[in-house]
């Protein structure tokens, strides 16, 4: 089954998602068919969020003592 990842739009008081034509193309959907589409809302990844942050270190985070 093909995947793909599309952003909702508003239209009116609904939302709209729309069907890549290289999908269309290889299901054969034609207008007004009936689809079966499955929802699943995409979790936020955080990744390069904060691209001037320093990677972590343990060793950087390690409590110090003043006896030390």
């Amino acid at each position: 089954m093909p995947e793909t990842i599309q952003r909702a739009k508003r239209i009116g008081g609904s939302l709209m998602v729309r069907i890549p034509k290289d999908i269309v193309d290889l299901e054969a959907i034609h207008d007004g068919e009936p689809v079966q589409l499955e929802i699943k809302k995409m979790r936020r990844n955080w990744f390069g969020a904060f691209p001037l942050l320093k990677p972590y270190k343990k060793e950087d985070y390690r409590m110090s003592s003043k006896y030390e």
